[in-house]
């Protein structure tokens, strides 16, 4: 199915992403885009108007044999909420599953996912913890920040520890979940503006890793949609030295 649909794809002017090879896009004239998604057997397409949308359904139904099922609710634990202003996207059944998973549904709150300034490392004195079970909790993680950026940061710092983790570095994951459940019904808005802007940020520590030294360097993008881009970046620099007169 995914072959003869990318082959359909390109003998109709569909394009491929460079960095996505699941996605493709079609322009049609200065304004009309049409955006294509494929998984497995599941196709989402999105459009800037309805012109480009019913022309490729209609040609999708008579190359295969598909259902419409309407517009987008539910795909893949990402929950979609559109209305008439813009569209929500959260991972609210998710994380909720992600907590009953490890017996953190009825938990305290946390306001912050971690300590301000916590400075982690491999060697932090105390036992080793269940590696498998540390590994499950953080991939969790990993997967609900497809729409909380606000836990980008702590997710990534934690995950540093995969292959040695310890019951400090437990602890530290397990609090994330303290602050998910506080804060389950957080997700990305996407609001409908007719004046796009973009503003980005850029900042980074100095030697804060205190395993090698390294720096981590960051930006963040946010739109007048409110659609956020983030990066961390581990960067080593050149040994120096200050001394002091």
């Amino acid at each position: 199915m995914v072959q003869q649909n990318d082959s359909y794809f390109l003998d109709n002017d569909l394009e491929k992403s460079k960095n996505e090879p699941n996605l493709c896009f079609k322009n049609q004239g200065k304004n009309d885009l049409l955006i294509v998604c494929l998984y497995v057997d599941d196709m989402i397409h999105m459009g800037s108007s309805s012109s480009p949308i019913n022309e490729f359904k209609l040609c999708m139904k008579r190359k295969f044999e598909m259902s419409n099922l309407g517009l987008l609710h539910y795909f893949l634990g990402l929950e979609v909420k559109q209305v008439e202003d813009g569209i929500f996207g959260l991972q609210r059944k998710y994380a909720t599953n992600l907590l009953k998973r490890f017996n953190m549904l009825n938990c305290k709150f946390a306001a912050t996912p971690m300590n301000l300034n916590e400075k982690l490392q491999v060697d932090d004195e105390t036992k080793q913890t269940n590696a498998s079970h540390f590994r499950s909790l953080v991939g969790g993680l990993i997967y609900l920040t497809h729409t909380r950026p606000d836990i980008v940061f702590s997710v990534g710092v934690i995950s540093r520890f995969m292959h040695s983790p310890s019951k400090h570095h437990l602890g530290m994951a397990k609090r994330f979940l303290h602050y998910v459940a506080g804060t389950i019904d957080y997700g990305l808005w996407y609001e409908k503006v007719s004046n796009f802007k973009l503003i980005g940020y850029s900042n980074s520590d100095w030697v804060g890793f205190l395993e090698d030294r390294r720096s981590t360097s960051g930006y963040i993008s946010k739109s007048s949609i409110s659609c956020y881009f983030m990066e961390f970046q581990k960067t080593s620099y050149n040994s120096l030295v200050f001394v002091r007169s």
